[in-house]
């Protein structure tokens, strides 16, 4: 599949930095967010990481090969992870989340992709999202102004 990245990420590797790391990962993993609504062609607007669900066992052995903090942004009230990581390595910094969860209304309800596509970026690599309906529908579930825009893209 031929992606329509935007410069930025066409410029640099953080993409194939993300592949390489999740090579020996031994569960499902996926690219949400703007990153994913790039990769579907959709205008994600300012992509500012790549956002990537993985499960707590890969994100643990992440732990130990890589330079992760465990420091979510304050201004993300309305997610939490049993699990985060953050790595500052790539031209555009990564967040690894196991056990994401978004509250809407007061609730707290699980992100767990069920359908994965994936995406080739060149060089052989892959990367992974979820596929197209489930990204809307996540966009929708997270339901801040920039996720029903990009949503919107998607349609």
């Amino acid at each position: 599949m031929a992606l329509k990245l935007p410069q930025f990420l066409r410029d640099t590797d953080p993409l194939q930095a993300v592949a390489t790391t999740l090579r020996e990962s031994q569960n499902p993993w996926w690219i949400i967010g703007s990153t994913a609504v790039a990769l579907h062609g959709g205008n994600p607007g300012i992509i500012a990481d790549i956002d990537v669900i993985t499960s707590r066992r890969d994100l643990d052995a992440l732990y130990e090969r890589l330079p992760l903090t465990d420091t979510p942004e304050a201004g993300k009230p309305m997610f939490r992870s049993e699990r985060f990581g953050r790595w500052s390595g790539p031209d555009l910094d990564v967040e690894f989340m196991a056990g994401l969860k978004v509250r809407v209304n007061g609730v707290w309800h699980p992100v767990e992709p069920q359908t994965q596509q994936a995406f080739e970026i060149g060089g052989g690599t892959t990367v992974f999202a979820p596929e197209r309906e489930e990204l809307i529908s996540m966009l929708h579930l997270f339901g801040r102004d920039k996720d029903m825009q990009r949503l919107a893209t998607l349609l």
